[in-house]
């Protein structure tokens, strides 16, 4: 399942990506060419399409951040316990005191 929404998340994010660049920060975008042919018939403009969709997907991407950390969450209480039990297990094990190294002095190779 996390790895389903990951993959969605990325889409998504992709899209939202392209769309945010399609935009005219001044809010012409690509509706400026198509102003003339936009309201034919009661069309609506090709900006108002971008911003909702700008939205739509940052909405969808808020609930699937929100729904992969409650997929994490119940997968995360297994692996949790793990590591809880391996840290209790290395905090009761005696501690050893380091042993001193072994040096063993320099032997120069002999002359002939």
């Amino acid at each position: 399942m996390y790895l389903v929404l990951s993959i969605i998340v990325i889409i998504v994010c992709v899209l939202l990506g392209i769309i945010v660049l399609i935009q005219n920060p001044k809010g012409g975008g690509l509706s400026s060419n198509f102003s003339s042919s936009s309201q034919l018939m009661g069309v609506q403009k090709t900006g108002d399409f971008l911003e909702k969709g700008t939205w739509i997907l940052a909405i969808t991407l808020m609930v699937l951040a929100l729904a992969i950390n409650v997929v994490t969450k119940g997968g995360s209480a297994k692996t949790d316990s793990q590591y809880n039990d391996q840290l209790e297990k290395s905090l009761k094990a005696p501690v050893a005191a380091p042993s001193s190294p072994t040096t063993q002095p320099l032997q120069l190779p002999a002359k002939k």
